[in-house]
């Protein structure tokens, strides 16, 4: 099972720019497509963008599209989130997580998250 922990977070104006990491330990990490979701207070946890296990195909929420973008680099275990003109409800801890093949099931277990704060 994919162990991921994810970083990067912070406070940024909105505008502003941060890309989140997701390094992730376990089954060998090139076998695993790679998920994104984010969790702001009150609020259920949605889904943000995923990517395939050799980062041919990726999928992106209708908020994240054309704002962020979602690579991963297999030698290194890692995904990483480059959110681009951050909004205020962008405002949420971000989590990553083992995903499906059809990039649309969330697999497994996330880490503890990172929080992403985006100021008016």
């Amino acid at each position: 099972q994919v162990q991921p922990v994810e970083s990067g977070g912070g406070l940024v104006q909105a505008g502003g720019s941060l890309r989140l990491t997701c390094a992730a330990s376990g089954l060998p990490f090139s076998t695993s497509a790679m998920g994104w979701f984010r969790q702001a207070p009150g609020k259920e946890r949605e889904f943000v963008s995923a990517i395939s296990k050799d980062g041919d195909r990726t999928r992106y929420s209708d908020s994240a599209k054309g704002r962020f973008t979602v690579t991963r680099d297999n030698a290194k275990n890692t995904v990483y989130l480059q959110m681009d003109s951050l909004k205020p409800e962008d405002t949420a801890v971000y989590y990553c997580s083992a995903m499906s093949s059809t990039l649309n099931v969330r697999l497994g277990s996330t880490g503890q998250g990172t929080q992403v704060t985006v100021s008016s």
